[in-house]
This record gives C-alpha cells, structure tokens and sequence, in this order.
C-alpha cells in the first residue's frame, strides 16, 4: 500500500506552505505519509511535522514511512477538527503551516474489511476510527451497517440527499427498506447492488452506488461536522504569515471550505444593507487560490483518485 500511495497534488501543497528548516507543519489527515514526508524533505535539517489521523491502521503504515525522519516527525491518533487540544498537549500553541487532505485514504479505499469501497466485498463499516461509538452510555459502533438497516426511510432519504446529493434517493431509500425486510443489509456489494437495481438503468459516468457510499461514509464519520470545528481550530493555530492547505474531493466539502476562507477575507461584515461599514472588522487571512487548484492531466492519468481533488490555500494575516 505504501509503496503505492501517491500523494495528491503534493507539489502545489509545498509551493504553497514553503516549509523551511526552523518550521513546525501539521498534517492533519495524515493518511499513509506522502505529504508529511515532502515537507520534512523540504524543510530539513530541522522542520518539524505533527501528522494527526483518526485511523490506526494508517498510523500504522505512515509510521513505517517516516520513520527515517527521527523525532522531527510526531504522529498522533485523533481527529483534525480538535488538532489545537492535541497540539497544546505537546506543548505546540502555533504553526507555521497546516494542510487537510480530506475524504477516504488510499489504505481505506484498498482494505475490503474497512468497506469503504464497492470494488471489494466486505462488511458495510466506513469507520475511519474502529474504535468509534455511537454514544458512551450505548457502546455501539455507529457503522454504515447500522445506518443502513436501523434507520427509518425518511432518514435514509435525508442522508442520500444531504450527503451524497443523490437524485434517487428516495427511490434507493424505498429500495433499501425493501431488501432489508427480507434480509439484513451486511456487505459492500449487497449494498452496491441494491442502490443499482433501484436506479433507472442508462450509461453511468461513474458507478450509481458511488454517491451513496460517498453519504454514508460522511454521515457515519460526521466529516463536514468535524471539517469546520477543524478549520476554526487551524486557523487559531497558525502563526502570523502561516499557510492553511484544504484539499477536497466533492462539492460539499469545497462549499464548505469556499465560504469559511470567504469570510475570513473580508473586509466587512455588516447586514447588506447597511449604507456605511460599522463593524470595523479586518480581514483575518488573503486567499492564495482565488480559483482552486486542480490536478494536472498527468497526475491524474497517474493517479485516478485525483481527478476530483481540488486545493485552496490561505495565508493568515
């Protein structure tokens, strides 16, 4: 797996965070490394990088990777959106340079007993964290699974459309209180088969089980949840002059990204109609991507997993 990863638009996220020998850098979705070890490439002698992750396994894997970098490389298991308590617990209350390579990693997409993907056969989890629960007095492990087969059709429906922006949903949501009936819903491909059989047959640009997977995998790890506490938390760590690298893979999260850096750029704040600015607010960052920053043709061919990804940067004032 490691030999194969390759980070997405790796260069552009280094142009970007200009990592320098006395700079301390976050990765806050660590994954299996790529990215981390081009910044402690790029910042040697003595750079450091804290490479925060919710997945053991990966953490596992990354581990391996950068080893060689010694004690300039941290890595932590927790999540991004509250890397300001996981840092201040190693004594680090500012950053130079942070970067959020959000949505599924290479070792969750290829591990059929993730089920992440319905390339493979393998129980209906999409845990990013295995150990997560529902809640500490129920002690349940909040999986797709459990999603899928407990939630009522109206929910199911909300999910698809929320998070998957599924014109179907609610044909594959009556579809899957159906199959459910018979039998419970416990694979990846069971699963992928039914939202395929629930959808009007025609030629696909990509598989019709695609943005289903994509709202579950976001419901059951409340990813644009923890996106924007993350963004809050990132912002207050950098340093004067520091660099935020947020690299997205579908609409909803870019949305998210978009106005977050939005607002923080402006210069104004007042109700529109206010005929004279009384807020006196000052821009807290300057945009670096007026537009986002796409893969290459080339990096794409190389990596497909690419194609969807897109960068946005801002420099904290």
């Amino acid at each position: 797996m490691d030999t194969r990863h390759i980070p997405v638009l790796c260069d552009k996220v280094v142009d970007f965070l200009k990592p320098k020998s006395d700079g301390v850098y976050v990765d806050g979705t660590v994954g299996l490394g790529g990215h981390s070890a081009a910044i402690l490439e790029t910042s040697a002698p003595s750079g450091r990088v804290f490479g925060i992750d919710l997945d053991v396994e990966g953490l596992t894997v990354a581990e391996s990777r950068l080893h060689a970098f010694g004690e300039r490389c941290s890595l932590i298991n927790g999540n991004f959106a509250e890397m300001d308590v996981l840092l201040e617990s190693h004594s680090v209350h500012a950053v130079d340079g942070i970067l959020l390579d959000l949505g599924v990693s290479s070792l969750q997409l290829d591990t059929p007993h993730r089920g992440f993907s319905f390339n493979h056969t393998g129980p209906l989890d999409m845990r990013m964290n295995l150990g997560q629960t529902l809640d500490s007095a129920e002690q349940t492990a909040l999986t797709a699974m459990k999603v899928v087969n407990d939630s009522t059709m109206d929910v199911l429906v909300d999910i698809f459309k929320r998070y998957g922006e599924e014109r179907y949903a609610k044909r594959i949501a009556s579809r899957v209180v159906q199959a459910r009936q018979q039998k419970p819903i416990t694979t990846t491909t069971q699963f992928a088969e039914i939202v395929t059989q629930a959808v009007p047959p025609k030629t696909f640009k990509i598989h019709p089980a695609t943005r289903v997977f994509q709202a579950l995998r976001i419901h059951v790890n409340a990813e644009l949840e923890n996106l924007v506490s993350g963004l809050d938390a990132a912002l207050s760590l950098l340093k004067p002059g520091g660099c935020l690298c947020v690299i997205t893979f579908h609409s909803l999260e870019d949305r998210i990204v978009k106005r977050c850096f939005q607002t923080c750029a402006r210069t104004c704040i007042c109700p529109p109609k206010t005929p004279i600015c009384i807020c006196e607010h000052k821009p807290s960052v300057e945009i670096l991507t007026k537009r986002p920053v796409l893969p290459s043709e080339t990096e794409i061919q190389n990596n497909p997993r690419a194609r969807s990804a897109k960068l946005r940067a801002v420099r904290k004032l």
